[in-house]
């Protein structure tokens, strides 16, 4: 596993930097505070991209990339496939099961939410927020993306697209920070145990 780390420096290494940072964040403000500071910070520009942005992790769009995937490698693209399965079984079994109704942004701040900046038009839901889907397939479609890349360097750039994802959750008032650091989490996890489990089956066909 270390060696897995190691060979995949430039996406693990600061995406664990990410995530200690955004925990000492969690402990010292509260949800609510971390939604208010993310919110206060919107631009014309971020309204107009982040709405765009946000369906990179949309379960379609992993389905799509691993069909390509299939298109190059059958057995690769089975392994993209896994890891959605997994990872968006993982998410929902919490979302539906274990925190069920779990009240979103646009429900829990009904009673003042005019002090908020929404985006018009934008259709932002009230229950399931934790964890978040979006976050949860965008990290383990990057995050396999970065594992199968020959040109390891790029790994920060999945991660950055990734990380975007996951903000885009929480800048359009879909989800709280924590939806998406424990969805990142569960993308991020699925993929490594998919990756782990079926790397010999696909390195048969000349992938590593």
């Amino acid at each position: 596993m270390l060696e897995l780390l190691q060979k995949n420096r430039f996406f693990y290494f600061p995406y664990i930097l990410v995530m200690v940072v955004v925990a000492v964040i969690q402990i010292n403000y509260t949800q609510g505070e971390l939604m208010l500071w993310v919110n206060s910070r919107n631009s014309l520009v971020a309204d107009l991209i982040f709405p765009y942005v946000t369906y990179l992790g949309d379960g379609a769009f992993y389905v799509v990339v691993s069909l390509i995937l299939m298109i190059y490698n059958w057995r690769v693209g089975l392994m993209g496939l896994a890891s959605f399965a997994l990872s968006s079984l993982t998410s929902e079994f919490l979302k539906k099961l274990v925190f069920t109704d779990s009240p979103r942004p646009l429900k829990f701040f009904e009673q003042s939410i005019n002090k908020y900046h929404l985006i018009e038009g934008l259709d932002i839901h009230s229950f399931n927020s934790f964890p978040s889907g979006h976050t949860t397939t965008a990290f383990a479609m990057f995050s396999l993306l970065a594992l199968l890349d020959v040109q390891k360097e790029r790994g920060w750039i999945f991660l950055l697209l990734a990380i975007l994802t996951g903000y885009s959750r929480v800048y359009l008032f879909q989800h709280f920070v924590e939806d998406a650091y424990v969805g990142s989490l569960i993308g991020t996890i699925s993929t490594v145990v998919v990756y782990v489990l079926l790397r010999k089956w696909t390195i048969k066909s000349g992938v590593d």
